[in-house]
């Protein structure tokens, strides 16, 4: 079905594919003019639209600069507000979106901000930054960010891919010639022979030198309203574990938690979806009536941030639930080499050079 739909909505793709192409080439020439600034700006993002791993990404450069004035720009997917704003004590999942939200809870030390049109959002925060990490912004062709990390999740590169909207694609595929880095993401710990040639395979020579392979690291269980930590490996065989996920590909999760047990209920909602009352209802009457002795609610550390506000956190009062947080992962190798080219940009371009 979804293959004949594929060739219906192909035209579409086409016409699509057009005129995003004329766009960046309208920004390459410089008839269309980006914006830079006299600080250091980094840019995550992907081709695709969903989940590639951005979040842990954006963390990763937070720890990587610990003595820098840190802002992390948003678009802020998902909110009910508009313009620019900056989080506070006040900030909400619904008012600056969930990943913002994250970050600015995880992070006291930096700030987070949300602005539709990210140079408008630049321009504020500038002044008193001594660096800029732009989320999901590599198709904001407006700001010309100094340094671009660029996304691919390692199954979905082995796999065709296409434009919108027959397929996943936000622009042609030979856009990763803006990255200065690539990061294939999801990785397996042992990559089977031949796949790893396979995804560097899908860039030109040039640019499979500045492509690393990372994984994802799962962290231990955090209580979302009351409690201690917990070990993963304190999920036995005999746990019911009920998931609950609204992310794009919960797939890596969901054999991370299937090494531990095969007692998994997945309650499976889109990626940044608005759970409702009903939702959070099901979900509890389905673990209070499951007999198992040891029962535990798990979900991501994203959709934490949507349900930790009003009526859904009261129902999930006095539950044992948890949200599994994530970082990535790269070889010790891999890591000095990613670590070095971004130290030395951000190094070469702070304000006073």
């Amino acid at each position: 079905m979804i293959k004949y739909l594929r060739y219906l909505l192909f035209p579409f793709s086409i016409l699509y594919g057009i005129v995003v192409f004329v766009r960046n080439k309208l920004y390459d020439i410089g008839m269309f003019k980006a914006i830079g600034f006299d600080i250091p700006v980094i840019c995550v993002g992907n081709l695709v639209v969903g989940g590639s791993g951005k979040s842990p990404v954006t963390e990763y450069l937070v720890r990587l600069f610990p003595d820098r004035k840190i802002a992390i720009l948003s678009r802020g997917y998902g909110r009910k507000t508009k313009g620019f704003i900056l989080a506070d004590n006040q900030a909400t999942a619904e008012t600056i979106g969930d990943e913002p939200m994250q970050f600015y809870r995880k992070f006291p030390q930096i700030t987070v901000a949300v602005c539709e049109d990210r140079v408008v959002g630049a321009r504020k925060l500038q002044k008193d930054h001594d660096l800029i990490i732009l989320d999901d912004a590599y198709q904001h062709r407006a700001i010309r960010a100094g340094y671009h990390i660029l996304l691919f999740e390692f199954e979905k590169l082995l796999k065709p891919q296409f434009l919108l909207p027959a397929g996943n694609l936000r622009e042609s595929f030979s856009g990763y010639k803006r990255a200065e880095s690539i990061l294939i993401t999801k990785s397996p710990e042992v990559i089977p022979g031949g796949m790893a040639e396979k995804c560097l395979n899908k860039f030109e020579d040039k640019w499979k030198e500045n492509a690393l392979f990372s994984g994802l690291v799962y962290q231990s269980l955090v209580p979302m309203i009351l409690g201690e930590d917990r070990l993963c490996n304190s999920i036995t065989k005999d746990t019911s574990v009920f998931l609950l996920t609204g992310i794009a590909n919960p797939k890596p999760l969901l054999q991370y938690l299937g090494a531990y047990t095969d007692n998994i209920q997945h309650h499976d909602y889109p990626d940044h979806y608005r759970f409702t009352t009903a939702d959070i209802q099901e979900l509890v009457k389905a673990f209070k009536k499951d007999p198992a002795p040891e029962k535990i609610i798990i979900t991501t550390e994203k959709d934490a941030q949507r349900l930790l506000g009003g009526t859904l956190k009261e129902l999930l009062l006095n539950l044992p639930i948890f949200y599994l947080p994530v970082k990535i992962g790269l070889s010790a190798k891999d890591k000095i080499i990613f670590d070095q080219k971004i130290i030395a940009y951000v190094s070469s371009h702070t304000r006073n050079r």
